[in-house]
């Protein structure tokens, strides 16, 4: 099962960064390519993201755990969706550690996807855009919370 691990320290302290990656609202501010979230409540949420050629693509998740404000844990739900065609599972963790005396965050992202069928066959180039996914991903809250200082 191709997993992919990456991490960058933010400067704020945990709970601030908590409130922000906790609440799937605010996925279009930091997570790459989420133009909206519709539907959204603290344990499932839909993300409205554009296709490559242009159209929307709808995925629906589900918080799996939540430990505040340490761990958070979501699942995309693939099943009966256009996703159930290469992928058997997909997750997203998220571990939030004090740094700097608790000034700042230490974030790591880990996404775990099971890929279905000859999809099985290119986890290498799966691995390879999910990097891309999580290190965008980190970006995003780095700019969240360094950019300007504003929240």
């Amino acid at each position: 099962m191709p997993t992919v691990r990456r991490s960058r320290t933010v400067h704020a302290p945990p709970e601030e960064v908590w409130d922000v990656v906790a609440d799937p609202s605010h996925l279009p501010r930091w997570w790459p390519d989420v133009e909206r979230v519709e539907d959204a409540s603290g344990l499932e949420w839909t993300t409205v993201q554009r296709s490559s050629q242009g159209r929307p693509v709808r995925a629906d998740f589900t918080r799996v755990r939540a430990e505040r404000p340490r761990l958070l844990r979501w699942r995309q739900e693939v099943e009966e969706t256009p996703f159930e065609g290469f992928l058997a599972e997909a997750d997203t963790t998220i571990e939030l550690e004090p740094a700097e005396g608790g000034r700042a965050t230490r974030i790591e992202l880990e996404a775990r996807e099971k890929l279905r069928g000859v999809s099985m066959l290119g986890g290498f180039m799966v691995r390879r855009a999910t990097r891309r996914r999580l290190d965008g991903a980190l970006d995003g809250l780095s700019y969240v919370f360094e950019a300007d200082g504003s929240r």
